[in-house]
């Protein structure tokens, strides 16, 4: 009986060991690809949350626009849509919509105020941009 205990003794052992090292080699590999994995994530994060508040502000500004073609006249939309196209820095295509408010609104002072300050900040870029070349 002492001849066979210590022949399964090796044996044992052998197993013992194999299993240990291959428990703690799977441990560790998926140890590994989980830290690497959150070490890159951040950097994707952040272009990807760009893209997603680009796409976001694009989609509004479409509403808006499918607002305005039913009803041309809806002050919510025209101002939904001046305020999406600042976000987007679109101050071109703000000036449009904020007369058409002008327009049909003459009593509200604040929209000839932001259109004067559209204005002069295109002229001021226009006027840097000009300044640009000719150097």
């Amino acid at each position: 009986m002492s001849d066979q205990k210590s022949k399964e003794s090796p044996l044992k052992r052998i197993l013992l060991v194999f299993s240990m090292v291959a428990f703690l080699g799977s441990t560790g590999y998926g140890l590994f690809g989980l830290y690497s994995n959150a070490l890159q994530q951040p950097q994707t994060t952040a272009t990807s949350e760009e893209a997603s508040v680009d796409q976001q502000l694009a989609a509004k500004e479409r509403g808006y626009e499918l607002v305005l073609e039913r009803e041309p006249e809806n002050r919510v939309a025209l101002e939904g849509l001046v305020e999406i196209r600042l976000q987007m820095q679109d101050t071109q295509g703000a000036i449009a919509p904020l007369e058409k408010l002008i327009e049909l609104h003459p009593q509200e002072a604040r929209y000839k105020v932001q259109l004067d300050q559209l204005q002069q900040q295109m002229n001021q870029q226009n006027e840097d941009s000009k300044g640009e070349i000719t150097e």
